[in-house]
């Protein structure tokens, strides 16, 4: 472990402005995942920072505008939870390959090579995405991520998986966020708007993750969705 591993920086940018804060990576890891911590055992120093390679204060002013409060706890939380952390190399090595793992096994259960009507071994599926260079973002859900790498691995292995089509119906609150969740995990067959502003769209997507589209709905919408397999 050498000196910088001691701390990492949180940072979110609003407006333009940036705001940093010093903070122990793997408590404002844990913190950012969602398990609860003393946010005051997260942070190095409870400055907020501008910049804080060079140690410059965020102005208070701003931080008013920006977050109604300068209680620097209460910065502090917005900025782990809604903004980027760096990762240290350890920190990231392992969660991208838990993520990797997690790809895998979704692949391997919902995915059958044509030819054969089996599926691709794990160890297959492993060089497929290597030869692919695919890159796994360590923060994003496993099966949110597997539409564009199954894409990218198609090239190379031959994958079929059994297909829904779920028709889904978002109240005008959330439609506009939704749309590029449901482009993110498979075909958007057809869209339309009722006249509240309510978004009704027809989905195409692989069985295996029909459960983790619905759950990332539920949780965007507080529950407040429709969603229906059509056969």
């Amino acid at each position: 472990m050498g000196g910088m591993d001691k701390f990492t920086i949180a940072r979110l940018s609003i407006d333009k402005e940036t705001y940093e804060v010093l903070v122990k990576p793997e408590e404002a890891l844990d913190f950012k995942m969602g398990k609860p911590k003393d946010i005051s055992k997260i942070l190095v120093s409870y400055e907020i920072y501008s910049d804080a390679s060079k140690g410059s204060r965020a102005s208070n002013e701003k931080m008013k505008r920006h977050f109604n409060t300068t209680d620097p706890f209460k910065v502090a939380e917005i900025i782990i939870k809604r903004g980027e952390l760096q990762l240290t190399q350890e920190q990231r090595r392992k969660m991208v390959e838990d993520k990797r793992k997690m790809i895998i096994q979704i692949i391997n259960k919902n995915f059958i090579d044509p030819k054969t009507g089996l599926p691709h071994p794990p160890l297959r599926i492993e060089q497929a995405l290597q030869e692919a260079k695919v890159s796994i973002d360590p923060f994003k859900g496993a099966e949110e991520q597997a539409k564009v790498i199954i894409e990218a691995l198609r090239k190379i292995i031959p994958l079929k998986s059994e297909l829904v089509n779920l028709r889904v119906k978002i109240p005008p609150l959330y439609s506009g966020k939704t749309q590029g969740i449901l482009k993110s995990f498979g075909e958007v067959k057809s869209q339309e708007y009722t006249k509240d502003g309510s978004l009704i769209a027809l989905i195409q997507i692989p069985v295996a993750i029909q459960q983790a589209l619905i759950d990332r709905l539920a949780s965007l919408t507080k529950g407040n969705f429709e969603a229906k397999v059509e056969r």
